[in-house]
């Protein structure tokens, strides 16, 4: 089931003669641009690091390939090479948009790697020609399939047993509960559908329900020192213009807007005022909610100031915050705020 989430495995070595290369690879089909790119730039990640070598997993972009991949460095250890050892990775590679499920499982994934790199360093230092290096490297391939599929499993069980949850509300009598139905909206591939499965904590749904208009999910969150219950009701719209016929129907009932743009591009932070002006006008009233400024992981690639947003902000009068559905960076505390704004706005404090 989860096998789509794989695009290959790669174990790379450095070559004195040639540089990085891919020495071993699963499937069989996987490009050789890709393995020629994964080898170089998991390869020199080793580079000017005196021999240490990372003991955690590492996350690699290959935008040009929409890919990621999740990266184990090893040294092997061999006489005959100039300090006598070889810089060597491990890496797997999954698609872009799926990088939410690799982060959130990253400690999962540690043990497989372990394992792996352990067996290929005993085998390589044994015997360099050994054909077995192949077969872990396909044994590393299901086990990480498997632990998939059992992550994906749980979650999902997870979710059947929460079909008729027991709430807060019914376990506490004298708390108050309020029930908001949350439109987050922007521009495509901003990560509204990763903040959302971010904060809902359901990492595998994107793989089965791509956003075909609107995604709806939910999540209880209790407020034990204010003891409060919220139920957020969430409407993930999609940006594409094909849908925008429908989306004055999404936005009607909603308490409360989410307006998300990537930091890294500006020309989504110039649309959310776009998105702001249809949701008015389609509603009709004032609205509450927040600005969320995605992808503040990427501070080498940032090309909005906080000046710049916070002009806008208050232009809107909605508050901005800074997160990052990857790191997870700000996400349940801009639900939070949300939450406690419209609170305020039901019964008429401030």
């Amino acid at each position: 089931m989860q096998k789509d989430l794989v695009k290959g495995v790669v174990y790379s070595q450095f070559n004195e003669k040639t540089g990085p290369e891919a020495v071993a690879w699963d499937p069989n089909d996987v490009e050789i641009e890709v393995r020629d790119l994964v080898s170089m730039k998991s390869i020199n990640m080793l580079a000017g690091e005196g021999g240490l070598v990372p003991e955690s997993l590492a996350i690699l972009p290959f935008p040009s390939k929409k890919l990621k991949g999740l990266i184990k460095a090893l040294e092997i250890k061999d006489k005959t090479r100039r300090g006598g050892a070889i810089d060597s990775s491990l890496t797997l590679l999954f698609d872009e948009a799926d990088d939410i499920i690799f982060y959130k499982y990253i400690d999962n994934f540690d043990k497989i790697f372990n394992q792996s790199v352990t067996t290929i360093k005993a085998l390589y230092e044994t015997d360099p020609s050994s054909p077995k290096i192949k077969d872990e490297l396909l044994s590393f391939h299901q086990n990480v399939l498997d632990t998939l599929n059992d992550l994906c499993a749980a979650e999902f069980a997870c979710n059947e047993q929460e079909a008729f949850p027991t709430t807060e509300a019914e376990v506490k009598a004298d708390s108050m509960t309020y029930l908001f139905k949350i439109v987050v909206c922007g521009d495509p591939s901003v990560g509204k559908t990763s903040t959302v499965l971010r904060f809902t904590d359901k990492a595998f749904r994107r793989t089965y329900i791509p956003t075909v208009g609107v995604n709806i999910s939910e999540k209880q969150v209790n407020y034990d020192k204010e003891n409060i219950n919220i139920e957020f009701v969430i409407w993930d719209i999609a940006g594409q213009a094909k849908f925008q016929m429908m989306r004055k129907h999404f936005y009607s009932g909603s308490d409360g807007i989410l307006l998300l743009f990537d930091l890294t591009r500006p020309e989504t932070f110039h649309d959310i005022k776009r998105w702001y002006s249809d949701i008015r006008t389609n509603l009709g009233t004032e609205l509450h909610g927040l600005i969320l400024a995605n992808k503040n992981d990427l501070l080498d690639q940032r090309q909005v100031s906080k000046d710049q947003i916070t002009k806008v902000a208050e232009e809107l009068s909605l508050e901005a915050v800074e997160t990052s559905a990857l790191t997870g960076e700000n996400v349940d505390a801009a639900f939070a705020k949300l939450g406690k704004l419209l609170i305020q706005q039901k019964s008429g404090t401030s």
